[in-house]
Order: C-alpha cells, then structure tokens, then sequence
C-alpha cells in the first residue's frame, strides 16, 4: 500500500514547523507496513502541477492531510485536486477542524471519502487494515464518511493511554534542513490531555480532559535523536507542560544528567507555575514559557471559565524574572461581553506584568463551548470564512463593540512596539545599530529571505550552472539577490552561511555545478 501525506502550506507569521500531528501519523502508516511519503508544502512551493506531478510519480493508494480551520480550505482543495488526477485514490484528512466539523465537510467536498477525528493514531492503524473494503469502514471508530448520500459517523474513539507505545514522529520523510535553516523549533510533546475548561478552546475535546504522560526516558531519547540530527531549538507543544510539577522536574533533572545541549520553550499556565520549577527548567534549557493569560479582567476571566486570577498571572511574570527565563503572555480580544474597559484592563495587566505580550483576536472555531452555545453569550460571529480565522484581525462583535473598534484598539496597543521596530530597522540601515540590534533585525530580514526561497522554489529554479564552482557560486548568489529583489551582499552572506551549515549543498556533475537543498 502506498500512502502520500500532505502537508498544507501555512504562512510565515504563523511560525510554521515541522508537522508533528503528520509525522505521528506517517510513523503509524509505516509501521503497518505502507509505504509513505510526505510532500511539504509548507516549507517548498505549492502548485496544481507540482502536485498531480509528485502524485503521479509516486502513484499512491490513499492521500492524506491534516489541518487547522485557517487552512482548512487549501488543504480540501488540495485533496479535491488529488481525487481528480485518480478517482481511485482513498482520501482522508484529520485535525481539529475536521473533527468538530466532519458533516459540513464531506457535504461541501465529496472529494473527501474520510474524515479521522480527533486522536488519530490507533484508529489509522484499525483503518489501514479495512480500508480497500468500504464495507467495513463503518467498523472502524473514529471516522465520519458518506454513505447514501449522507454522511455517518461512527462510535468515538477512546483514548490512547499508554502513550509510551506510539511509534516516535517520522521525521525522516521531512526535509528538516528546510526548516533547520528557517530556524524555527522542531515540535515535541511529553503529554496530551488539559484539564481546563476555557469555553474558546478545543484542547480538551481533542485530547481529554486526563492529562496522560510520555515516559521522561523516552522523551529524552527524542530529544537527543532530534540534536544529533541539527534540531537544537524545541518547542513543547503539550496544551500544558507544567501540569505536574514532580514529572516536569523528572524530565529536567534527566535532560540534565545526560547533558544534552538543548534550547528549548513551553507552554503553561500562571496557576501551575513557580519560581523553583522554573529554575529547574532553566538549568535543563528552557529559554521561554508561554502564558495564556487572555483578560486582564477578573470578570472576564470567569466568564470564559480561565480559572486563573490576576494575582496569579503577577506572581508567575514574577517568577520568569527571578528564574531569568523569557515569559509571554497572550491577551485575546472579542471575547464575549468585550468593552473598551476589559480591553484597557487588559491593556494595564499586559504593561504591569512588563513581559513580552501579544494580543490575539478571538477565533471561534468549530467545536468550541464559545460557538457551539454561542446564544449564551454576548458575542456575535460575522463570519464562516476560514481563511480568516488566523487571530490577526476581528470576526466577531459584542454589543459594545465592533470589529473595527477591536482592531482599531490592537492597533493602537501595538503602536510603541512599531515604532521601536520602524527605529530598529533604520539604524540597521545606516549601520548604527549595535551587534545585538543588528543580529535583531539581520535575523528577520534572514528569516523573511529564507521563506521566500522555500515556498518560491528558487533553489530548484537555478539547480545548476555550466562553469566552474567559483563562478558558478557568483552567479547563484546573483540570481537568488534578482529574484528575491534582495540587496546582493545581504543575500551572499546569509547564502554562505546556509551552505557552510550543509542546508545547502553544492555537487560537481559532468561540467556543471549543481545546487539543492539537502534532505
């Protein structure tokens, strides 16, 4: 069996990494015995041609995708377009979105032949062994299909408890040294499960509300393979890292012990975090902990069922400073019952806490408390185009406040940060900034650079050159400055450098120097 995973393209503000949900999913698919492969769209261009191209080279019995509402669309049309170059090929696509919103899904692309909800690990593995025999799909829990023209879904799937037995993410069908140059953290989780009840969030719906555990040995042994490979930044994507503060220190003091040399983030809460831990986390390579904070309204925060206070969220920016750790706090704006007075508490919280913030519009996704009982609420959404559910601009309203005013309101709360940065990027350019400044500034424009040869393809686009390596390497940093209608130099020095990191590499062939990406 042949199976192709897709994955969707994503923009760049989003901080695209390596999909982790899909390479959990490849692993499983390999072991059933499948032949997988992954086509990353995030990190290399995307187009029809491109597409029905590697598909037809590969010839797959079953495509597959994931995805979350703000690219729910490009990915269902990605699987439309795969239906169409071979009626006969299975398609499937998971993730939050299709999982609270499986019905609409399947009436509105009937290129979709299945739908995984939710954790979808044990159901591919039940789901590959029937899957030639629509028959039996119905026998398989955790799946939603048409049938008669109606869509079905059958029995919910349980849990996986032990979650020590999922084979590791199959990262070796990603071209990592894509991302590794990009420079954004390699994904990892050492639970599942939260058990907060926020009515905004869908934590808990996909993963339960009993947080399970990887085994700390385990999650060590994955980091290490992740170092040895050139990963050295980490992100844990648990809903909540810092639920049980006896097992985070386990994996700290394990981390420590085998002296593995990584930089690593989090995600926590300001009720389930001290000082202490925070050390802790610190010795073993945390850089950063990230805080849903959300309100700085003590109203607002119960309504929205936070269950964290004020003082809370005071006493853990706190800790972050005496840790020497890099806190974050998210606000959200367009909650339910949203007015110019929570949004200035909010406002007043963000500069008291003097953390790095963020605002956050509310995004009501399927399955979420805040839509599905959205009649409870002071809160109106204006639209179902998920392509703007991002949480970069306003799609809801209250009865004190518009869209615009909740815009407007980010805006202006964001105008000094602008500044400072419109500052940053002027001294960078009349070379009076200072090193720290410029590693500032010369790693965004780097970064920006970086996207634009990955998703526009210019590396396959000038792959080779009939000269000599010197001259060769010349006229490649000049055309790549051409294309990315980028300053020349700039271009040279970040080139060079991906290429001494080996992201790039450099071949001789029968009289032409050749240029790839490496795997």
């Amino acid at each position: 069996m042949k199976i192709a995973l897709i994955a969707s393209p994503y923009p760049l503000e989003e901080c695209p990494s390596p999909p982790l949900g899909l390479t959990y999913i490849a692993a499983v698919c390999e072991a059933a015995g499948a032949q997988v492969i992954i086509l990353d769209y995030i990190v290399r261009g995307y187009s029809k041609t491109k597409l029905n191209a590697e598909l037809s080279a590969f010839g797959p019995d079953i495509v597959g995708t994931s995805c979350v509402t703000m690219n729910f669309k490009q990915a269902a049309q990605i699987l439309q377009t795969a239906k169409q170059s071979n009626p006969e090929i299975i398609t499937l696509m998971g993730g939050p979105h299709v999982s609270f919103d499986s019905e609409n899904t399947l009436n509105l692309y009937p290129e979709i032949d299945i739908v995984v909800k939710g954790e979808a690990e044990a159901t591919m593995a039940e789901l590959l062994a029937v899957i030639q025999d629509r028959k039996k799909w119905s026998t398989v829990c955790g799946i939603a299909f048409k049938e008669n023209g109606c869509a079905v879904t059958t029995g919910p799937r349980p849990l996986i408890q032990d979650l020590d037995a999922l084979p590791l993410p199959a990262r070796h069908l990603l071209p990592m040294s894509r991302y590794q140059a990009l420079g954004y953290p390699v994904s990892i989780i050492t639970s599942r499960g939260c058990p907060n009840q926020c009515i905004f969030c869908l934590g808990r719906k996909m993963v339960g509300s009993k947080v399970r555990y990887r085994s700390p040995k385990l999650i060590a042994d994955e980091i290490e393979t992740l170092v040895s490979s050139g990963s050295t930044f980490i992100n844990i994507a648990d809903d909540l890292f810092t639920s049980n503060k006896r097992r985070v220190k386990q994996l700290c003091d394990e981390i420590i012990q085998r002296n593995i040399a990584v930089s690593w983030s989090a995600f926590s809460r300001v009720n389930t975090i001290d000082a202490q831990t925070l050390k802790r986390m610190k010795k073993a390579g945390c850089h950063s902990v990230s805080f849903g904070i959300e309100s700085g309204n003590p109203d607002m925060l119960r309504r929205v069922k936070k269950g964290i206070t004020i003082d809370q969220a005071k006493k853990a920016s706190k800790a972050c400073k005496e840790a020497g750790i890099r806190g974050h706090a998210s606000f959200m704006v367009g909650l339910p019952g949203e007015t110019f007075e929570t949004m200035t508490d909010s406002l007043n919280l963000q500069k008291e806490l003097e953390i790095e913030s963020a605002y956050h519009f509310l995004a009501p996704f399927p399955g979420t408390t805040i839509r599905e009982k959205i009649q409870e609420y002071d809160l109106e959404i204006l639209t179902d185009d998920w392509d703007l559910y991002n949480a970069n601009q306003s799609i809801v309203r209250t009865a004190a406040l518009l869209p615009e005013q909740m815009d407007a309101f980010v805006h202006a709360s964001e105008e000094n940060h602008r500044n400072s940065w419109d500052l940053l990027k002027k001294k960078y350019e009349e070379k009076t900034a200072t090193p720290y400044e410029q590693m500032q500034v010369g790693g965004h424009y780097r970064m920006v650079m970086i996207f634009k040869l990955l998703t526009q393809d210019f590396i396959e686009q000038n792959a080779d050159f009939i000269s000599d390596p010197a001259d060769a390497l010349k006229q490649f940093f000049q055309k790549i400055a051409s294309m990315a209608g980028l300053d020349h130099a700039f271009v040279e020095s970040t080139m060079t450098d991906l290429i001494n990191k080996g992201y790039i590499r450099i071949e001789e062939s029968f009289g032409k120097t050749l240029f790839s990406w490496a795997h």
